[in-house]
């Protein structure tokens, strides 16, 4: 089954809680605090695995989850980090934000990998807030969160030659006639539905080459699924245009020159790197009664430096010739530069505010930010010691400066998250 694009969601490991502990031992006096800190949570990672051909593993598993790191224990005894989890993904994956206007990395070769979403810090232990003036902390961090987005992933096929024509053009014949790729073929439209990759053997080199479902007018703006054909194609180094010259139908009068126009069209019209590709044509269906008369016209029309084929899939013919002058042209052209990172317009966000103070409905000042978020996660909130250190963070961050500016009074209520606290001023 072909699947080429899927939005899942991804959470890495939260952190392991930090450990409150005390050493004691007999004839050890205040023998201090001995908390361990807690393990960090795994981290998720897409990995490029050349033996992948599509994203159909991502099909029923739409949420992925990393387990979380071990707590800390006494004894200075430091909780286990999480294992990572590693996504295997087909080469030529893009992965893009949510909202598929920020592109995050495109993974084509073998090996590559990209960590997708962090696991949390682990939380420390009562002994690392150990102190001259504080020999006995009972303050512990929790675990950081874990990262948590959605993503799209996206497969773009790499291939070396890309087969582009009209529906039934003969294009899956001839793939099955020169590679061992057996796709599904019929004398209707359409019978295609997904893209097909065969590897060509010349000798003692080889080329891959992919059969893309057919391609109508206003297949740049989606028509027949357009969008979903046309992105295989931008990868390959040489597109191979298709155009039936054997057939003929009663009543519909097929001319292979305005088919061969038209995909041209199609192909720049939905993208630019389309126009720099080279292009060759391949005449299809030679075996069939005129088509040599019907290629003949057909030549005519063309320019002189379009390189055309005759080919009948089904007796062979033109086969090898078509295959062998396709590998000397890979040999020639420059391996296509893919996408990095750096060539994407990433849209880059204002830099976020540490905080922002609201009122709600009931007149409580509400304080929300990423940033405030984490740190109050992380703060255990379970004795006065905390609760200082907490009202400390505030007072480093501008918090309570902030609330000031605000015109807060002594006994309004301050909400952070699912916590409320009376100002004391």
């Amino acid at each position: 089954m072909f699947f080429d694009r899927v939005k899942i969601n991804i959470s890495a490991g939260n952190g392991g809680d930090g450990c409150i502990s005390f050493r004691r031992e007999k004839y050890v006096d205040q023998g201090g605090p001995n908390g361990g800190d807690g393990g960090d949570g795994g981290s998720v990672y897409l990995e490029v695995d050349e033996s992948l051909r599509t994203l159909v593993d991502f099909k029923y598993k739409r949420h992925v989850r990393a387990p979380r790191g071990v707590h800390g224990k006494g004894s200075n005894m430091h909780g286990k980090n999480a294992e990572d989890v590693v996504l295997k993904v087909p080469p030529g994956t893009l992965v893009k934000e949510a909202d598929e206007e920020t592109v995050l990395v495109d993974l084509v070769k073998p090996g590559q990998r990209f960590m997708v979403a962090k696991g949390g810090r682990g939380g420390r232990g009562n002994a690392r807030f150990m102190t001259n003036k504080n020999k006995a902390p009972r303050v512990v961090e929790n675990g950081e969160p874990g990262q948590d987005r959605w993503v799209v992933l996206e497969l773009k096929l790499l291939a070396d030659v890309g087969l582009a024509g009209y529906p039934n053009a003969g294009k899956s014949t001839l793939i099955s006639a020169v590679s061992g790729a057996r796709p599904k073929i019929a004398d209707y439209p359409f019978t295609t539905l997904t893209p097909n990759l065969g590897v060509v053997e010349i000798g003692e080199d080889s080329f891959i080459m992919a059969d893309i479902p057919g391609l109508i007018e206003g297949a740049h703006l989606g028509a027949g699924l357009g969008h979903d054909f046309l992105k295989h194609l931008e990868r390959t180094k040489l597109i191979v245009h298709v155009v039936d010259i054997g057939t003929q139908i009663d009543g519909l009068k097929r001319d292979p020159y305005e088919e061969w126009k038209q995909i041209n069209e199609e192909l720049t019209k939905y993208s630019e790197n389309f126009l720099g590709k080279y292009h060759v044509v391949v005449a299809s269906k030679m075996d069939l009664q005129g088509a040599q008369e019907r290629l003949d016209v057909f030549r005519s029309k063309l320019p002189e430096d379009v390189e055309v084929f005759p080919v009948s899939a089904v007796t062979k013919q033109g086969t090898k010739e078509l295959c062998y002058r396709l590998a000397a042209l890979l040999s020639e052209i420059e391996e296509p530069i893919l996408h990095e990172i750096e060539d994407y317009k990433v849209t880059i966000a204002k830099e976020e505010e540490k905080f922002l103070i609201a009122r709600d409905s009931a007149g409580r000042f509400v304080v929300e930010g990423e940033e405030l978020t984490r740190k109050f996660i992380m703060n255990r909130m379970d004795s006065d010691e905390a609760l200082m250190r907490f009202h400390q963070i505030l007072v480093s961050m501008g918090v309570i400066k902030a609330l000031k500016d605000r015109g807060i009074q002594a006994g309004d209520t301050v909400r952070i998250m699912d916590m409320e606290f009376e100002y004391v001023d």
